[in-house]
């Protein structure tokens, strides 16, 4: 399997890039606490990319994706998606979750219809798009079961049809793979590298794993501790698929690694 070549540099080749996030900041106000979660966040992202979000704990990675995402509101900055201010949730920007969230009382192909039902897509679109989303998973051969009889790896794969689906320009990915075990998250890695490349779409995508972040990014974002902002960034310019044994790959993992280390 020989995947497509990463994009190379920053937002290149294009007019503008399909996602501009500008000094964002982001405070958290509570009548006991007041908390800057973000500070003159930067970054930009060009459509087909596959850029990689690490940072300590707490340091406001999933709160720039709700933002990115339209699902929070930044406190100052400008968020920017086609040209266009992100002022909420809209179907060209999709959240892949930790969590699955799955409907326990739909099959897996309700599941993944489930949002096509929303956009008001025919029952034929509906089926013809389940259906290429399940082939593009794996899950053909589970479209009847139910969220109980599959497993961890296999509920992400459901959200992930079911994101994927409704065909956006953009996947907002926060920590998917992480509770999932060494063996499914592996494999996880390997076959969204080639989602990646049979449907083009733009993946901004949160973790903590560096390794992670090697085998997947096109750049990776390193951030700095709480506010966050984005203090480093790192082209992974190697060949995919990428895998732990992937030659070069931890010399990266190192280099994430020491930025990760190093406040500034």
């Amino acid at each position: 399997m020989e995947l497509r070549a990463a994009p190379t540099g920053t937002a290149v080749g294009r007019d503008a890039p399909l996602l501009s996030v500008s000094n964002v900041g982001k405070r958290f106000r509570t009548p006991r606490h007041d908390t800057l979660a973000l500070e003159q966040a930067s970054l930009a992202v060009s459509e087909g990319e596959f850029i990689c979000l690490v940072g300590p704990s707490g340091c406001g990675k999933s709160t720039l994706l709700n933002i990115v995402a339209g699902l929070d509101r930044p406190s100052q900055g400008e968020v920017l998606f086609e040209g266009r201010a992100v002022t909420g949730a809209g179907p060209e920007r999709v959240m892949v979750f930790q969590e699955p969230a799955l409907y326990p009382w739909l099959n897996v192909r309700a599941n993944v219809e489930f949002g096509l039902k929303l956009a008001r897509a025919d029952a034929r679109t509906r089926r013809e798009l389940a259906d290429r989303h399940l082939d593009l998973v794996k899950l053909r051969a589970f479209e009847r079961a139910f969220v109980h009889e599959l497993s961890g790896g296999m509920k992400q794969r459901v959200q992930l049809a079911r994101a994927l689906a409704v065909e956006p320009r953009m996947l907002l990915m926060d920590e998917p793979f992480a509770a999932l075990d060494a063996q499914n998250r592996d494999a996880l890695q390997v076959d969204l590298q080639e989602i990646w490349s049979r449907t083009g779409t733009t993946i901004l995508f949160v973790t903590h794993n560096v390794r992670e972040a090697a085998i997947l990014g096109d750049r990776v974002l390193v951030m700095t501790p709480a506010p966050g902002r984005i203090k480093a960034e790192i082209a992974v310019p190697l060949p995919r698929p990428r895998t732990f044994d992937t030659p070069s790959l931890m010399d990266y993992a190192a280099e994430i690694r020491s930025e990760l280390q190093h406040e500034r």
